[in-house]
């Protein structure tokens, strides 16, 4: 039988549910305003530095697809929702090292952040040996160009770091799925300019991955522009969960 709860608990799910009502709102206007129904765009929460009980009254709200971007963090954070008895889905939306991989297909639905053709390699190998299932991949598009922030490049003919080879990797293991494209809008550029920009790159990606139409793009301060050029997933933290630093 479980413990009733706190109030603290009861505080913090009422504050979860009072922003949630909000940003779900945001997202219906935003889809409306776009001339696209609600039910096209996915919101994950990202649940970052936030704790495991976060994750659950969440879940318990109705949100069935969280965000994280560390593996240090997301794996024991999946291992204890998953202990609670509650089914989400987890999408790693950071930067990911290879070592990494592992660790991430033991938990991840969806990642979204592959960006190199060894990234893509390591991943496949990774979910040959620990998955039942093929793992769905999106690959990171650098906006603007510049290698070292993340993201394939859609202008370059690299061939660990292109969009293409990336993609092409991905397709071509079982184990792996391509689902999409994700980008962060660049430091200094406004949404308008990054969004447009990767909604032009969607666009021609299409034309050789036709099944690969999954958009990851906008987060709590900008999901109504990302929306407008297309996202299917926005990636919301702030704007649910508040401005927390470090798990309690």
């Amino acid at each position: 039988m479980n413990a009733p709860a706190s109030a603290a608990q009861l505080d913090r799910r009422a504050q979860l549910a009072a922003s949630l009502a909000r940003t779900r709102a945001r997202i219906a206007d935003a889809a409306e305003a776009a001339g696209r129904t609600r039910d096209a765009v996915t919101m994950i929460a990202v649940t970052k530095t936030y704790p495991a009980s976060d994750a659950l009254l969440l879940a318990g709200l109705g949100v069935r697809e969280l965000g994280e971007n560390r593996d240090q963090e997301a794996a024991p954070k999946a291992a204890e929702v998953a202990a609670a008895g509650v089914d989400v889905r987890w999408h790693f939306v950071g930067q990911l090292q290879r070592n990494k991989a592992r660790s991430v297909v033991t938990y991840a639905d969806l990642v979204h952040s592959v960006d190199s053709v060894r990234l893509a390699g390591a991943l496949a190998t990774a979910a040959d040996r620990l998955r039942d299932r093929p793992l769905a991949a999106l690959v990171q598009v650098s906006l603007d160009g510049d290698a070292e922030r993340g993201g394939a490049l859609p202008d370059r003919a690299d061939a660990d770091r292109g969009l293409s080879p990336v993609a092409a990797e991905i397709a071509r293991h079982d184990t792996l799925r391509l689902a999409g494209l994700m980008a962060v809008a660049p430091l200094g550029w406004e949404p308008e300019r990054a969004f447009a920009r990767l909604a032009e790159v969607a666009a021609g990606f299409r034309v050789d991955h036709p099944a690969a139409g999954l958009l990851s793009a906008g987060m709590s301060g900008d999901l109504e522009t990302a929306i407008a050029y297309g996202a299917t997933h926005v990636r919301v933290g702030s704007a649910l969960l508040g401005m927390r630093s470090t798990l309690r």
